[in-house]
């Protein structure tokens, strides 16, 4: 009987605690409320862009992953590269940016 119970108690918390460790962050992947985070960052990053008025954020793709930006796509010249930089990491929350942009010839 005593037995019973152990198995029946190791059971319930593997039921418990198998989905709450699925929804925990690695170092390759995110949690829920990183990829929301990010995403809500992504957004904010991309609002500071399109109000620069020496970008063209419709060449310029944002992605974040655990607090770092990546920027790709285009610009004109490496001042604009150079600025959509700083625009970034002017934003709250920004750990890293990247910036892949190249610069068209």
């Amino acid at each position: 009987m005593n037995f019973m119970r152990i198995l029946f108690a190791l059971v319930i918390a593997g039921f418990i605690a198998g989905p709450l460790t699925a929804c925990a962050g690695t170092r390759t992947t995110e949690s829920t409320g990183e990829y929301v985070d990010d995403s809500v960052l992504s957004n904010k990053v991309r609002a500071q862009l399109l109000g620069d008025k020496d970008l063209n954020m419709f060449k310029i793709d944002v992605t974040t992953f655990k607090g770092e930006v990546q920027l790709s796509g285009f610009v004109d010249n490496a001042v604009a590269k150079t600025r959509a930089t700083q625009v970034a990491q002017s934003v709250e929350g920004v750990k890293m940016v990247h910036n892949n942009l190249v610069v068209k010839q």
